[in-house]
Order: C-alpha cells, then structure tokens, then sequence
C-alpha cells in the first residue's frame, strides 16, 4: 500500500439541481482532498453525512496518520475496508432491506444477491454443486431463516462460501466488475436471461454498492462510473389477441359458473367486470362491497393477498395481508361495481357464502388464502369447456390476469377518460396509455372502416 503526508482538505461544496417548480434546491454534497496531489471528491445525500465524513478526514490528518494514495482514505479507513468480504456485506445489506420490503421484493432482493454471490467466488477447489449453493444463498439472504436449523450439506455450501468469496473491494477492479456483470446478464444454463431479470439484478448491485459507500467500506460506487449498456424498465403491452371481447369474456365466466367451479365464477367476475388484479380479487371481505340490492354499487380496496411463501412474510403465513400495488399503507382505492357484477357478488354471497373472516374467496382444505395454482386450473379448463380447440390453442384469455386487461381496455374505449380510468385500475396514466390502451376484439377492423370512409371523402 503505498501512502503519503501530502493531504488537503477542502470545505464542503455543495451542487444544486431545479425541482418540479423551478425552484434551486440542494441535490449533493461533495468531500474534496486531494493525497500526494491525487483528487478525490465523494458525494452524499445529507450535510451531515458530508460533514461527519469531512471531519473524519481532517481529524486523520491533523493525528499524522498516512492516507492511501490508492482510495484517498486514511490507512486506518482501508485497513477497515479490506475486511470486508462479498458474502459478510450481501447479509448485511439483505438484512437492512428487509423491514421496509415487501416479501415479494425480498425474495428478489434475495434471488439477484444469489447470482452476484454465485460471481464473486474466487476459489472452485472443491466448490459444492450450484444446486447446492443456490438455496443454501437464498436462505442465508433471509433473515427469517439464517439462524435456522440448515440441511448439513447447505451449511457446509455455506462455510465453503464464506471462506472463498472475494473481498468487497475488489467489485472496484474494473475486470472484476465487468466480469462480475457479464454473470449477471445469463441464465445457469449460459442463455441470456430475460431483460427484466437482467435489470432487477443490476438494480441490486447498485444499491449495494451505494450501500458500502454509506458504511465506509468503498469509498466510491464503480457501478456509477463504469461504461455499459443501459437496462432500462420496459413496460410490456399488452398482447391484443390476448384481450377476450364482451361475449367471450361472458361465456367464459358461464363456463366457471356451471361446468368448471361455481365457487369461483365471483372471483373471474371481479377480475373482469371491476379490473381487480388477482391478488386483491382473493383477499375481498364483505366489508368491502357496497351494494344496493341492484344496480351499480362500489368496491373499496385496502389490502391484497399476493401470493409467496411464508419464509418471506412478516407473519410467518402464506399470503399475508399487504398494501394495494402502487400504495402506500392505508391508502385503499375505490372501484365502480357494475350493475350485472352487483347480481353476481349478490349470488355468490347467498350460494357459497363468506369465511369466517368474512373472505369471499378461500382453500376449500385449509382455509386460507385462495392459491394461484387454484384458480389457475379451473381456469385452464373453463377455456377448454368455452372455446374450439384453435381457440384454447391461441393467446386469447390465456391467463386469468388477460380478464383485467380486457376490463381496462373496455373503460378506456368506452370513456375516452384515461385519469379516471387510471384511478379506478390502480396505476399511473402513463402506464395506462402505454400498456393496456389496446382495441377489443373487432375494434381494429372498426378503427379501419373509419379510416377507410374518411379516405373516400364520407
């Protein structure tokens, strides 16, 4: 480590940006010294961060302790910093995540620290087969279950690990990092991996890195500095033949309702008619429902049921209560309840009733949350019952999810209103008119008549 005397240290600068109003806000603050005439200049969100920082420096300096002319940081700082293992930092950094994580996002969290992990070995002397580490990861990435009883070969995976995981400074060297990326952008078997998977993944590395910034053991993200291509969120629109028309959708939910699973015919009613994401069709209470003996009533929403394992829940129980998509805690949405789905709730509460929580949807063995795998079955053979065999072979409501699709769709064209339509969907309009303003089925042939009799002069 080489090491110099020669240390200057600046006041704090601080860099502004323009907020939404025009308006000339603090964005930055920057910590400027220079080692034996070498610059260096982190930045940080808060003034005190910055400050703290800054006065750790000069008081280094003012003891005659050395700084690395490599980091720019006292030796007292690197010799901190080169302690610091990949896999000892992941944990940490998984466990500062977890509190204000959904369990969905950490298992995310968890899955994207797998691979990173999976890359930064140094050592494949008798490294335990990928099938073995990659749960073995995961499990340690859960807070819930690292202090748990481990199979003796995962917990052996996992001593391996901690004894051949490289240093977390060394994600500074550029031929690590690189290599450490290209990593990240396949699949186990070698095949790319999906864009979004990609993303995710590098998002993680980001955040972490910016996470060992904060606790001093780098003291700049190289993520930020290097040069790649950019994995940028691509929003999917939605695939137009997969968009079911009024008549389908209705025999459809005909075909749930007589021949398929009558318990269910409410639940395809609400991801139609109302546009509800499955996840808060299987957590609706009675409480919820406001309707008239007919007409049109309201759906007010305040939580949903997404389905994860139970690892991965505050509650320790599978399909734990969260807040709505797109929402803060307590911040519920109100959706329109048509006349006909009004009949339908009204039916379903007097055939099949509620559960004891009040729930319209339930396990009809355990009680509890109502699976995926459930309601996916019963619609796979609703759409055998329903169509001809090309039908069921194509796209067209090829997932219980395609019901809200159609539903957004239907409100779009039918009210010319995006905001309200947003509103009652529960996403922002730029979603909206990006991913589900798609014509119904029939509607593109409508759309080029217009056209057609407006080129003819009509």
């Amino acid at each position: 480590m080489a090491t110099s005397y020669n240390v200057k240290i600046w006041a704090l600068q601080t860099r502004y940006k323009t907020d939404d109003k025009g308006k000339r806000v603090p964005a930055r603050y920057v910590v400027r010294w220079t080692v034996d005439g070498e610059r260096f200049e982190p930045s940080f969100r808060s003034r005190a961060q910055a400050d703290s920082f800054r006065s750790e420096l000069l008081a280094a300096a003012r003891k005659g302790e050395p700084f690395d002319t490599d980091t720019g940081r006292p030796i007292s700082h690197a010799q901190k910093i080169s302690k610091a293992t990949w896999y000892e930092f992941a944990c940490t950094y998984a466990d500062m995540k977890w509190e204000d994580s959904s369990p969905k996002y950490r298992s995310s969290i968890a899955d994207s620290l797998t691979t990173i992990t999976l890359a930064m070995l140094q050592n494949n002397k008798q490294q335990p087969p990928t099938g073995t580490l990659s749960p073995a990861l995961r499990r340690a990435f859960n807070k819930n279950l690292r202090e748990s009883d481990l199979p003796s070969e995962q917990a052996h995976a996992l001593r391996w690990v901690s004894r051949n995981t490289r240093p977390l400074t060394d994600l500074a060297k550029t031929d690590v990092l690189r290599a450490v990326l290209a990593e990240l952008d396949r699949k186990r078997n070698g095949e790319r991996a999906a864009h979004d998977t990609v993303r995710l993944r590098r998002i993680t590395l980001g955040n972490a890195l910016d996470y060992a910034v904060e606790r001093e053991l780098l003291h700049k993200n190289p993520l930020r500095e290097m040069k790649t291509r950019k994995h940028t969120a691509v929003l999917k629109q939605v695939d137009r033949r997969s968009v079911v028309n009024p008549i389908q959708a209705r025999t459809l939910l005909l075909a749930v309702k007589e021949e398929v699973a009558p318990r269910l015919y409410a639940f395809f009613a609400l991801l139609y008619f109302a546009a509800l994401r499955p996840e808060e069709a299987a957590n609706i209470r009675k409480h919820n429902l406001s309707l008239p003996e007919a007409g049109w009533g309201e759906i007010h929403l305040d939580k949903a049921a997404p389905e994860i394992g139970k690892a991965w829940t505050d509650s320790g129980k599978r399909g734990e209560q969260r807040s709505l998509k797109h929402r803060h805690d307590g911040q519920g949405r109100t959706v329109p309840c048509s006349d006909e789905l009004t009949a339908i709730l009204h039916w379903h509460l007097e055939t099949h009733g509620t559960a004891s929580d009040g729930r319209l949807f339930w396990g009809e063995r355990s009680g509890g949350t109502l699976g995926g795998t459930v309601y996916a079955r019963a619609w796979k053979r609703a759409r055998q019952v329903a169509f001809t065999q090309e039908a069921a072979a194509s796209p067209l409501a090829q997932r219980p999810y395609d019901l809200r699709h159609a539903a957004v769709s239907t409100w779009l064209s039918a009210t010319g209103d995006p905001v309200r339509v947003a509103e009652w969907a529960g996403h922002s309009v730029h979603v909206l008119l990006k991913v589900y303003a798609k014509c119904l089925d029939g509607g593109d042939l409508q759309a080029r008549e217009q056209v057609e009799r407006r080129l003819k002069g009509l």
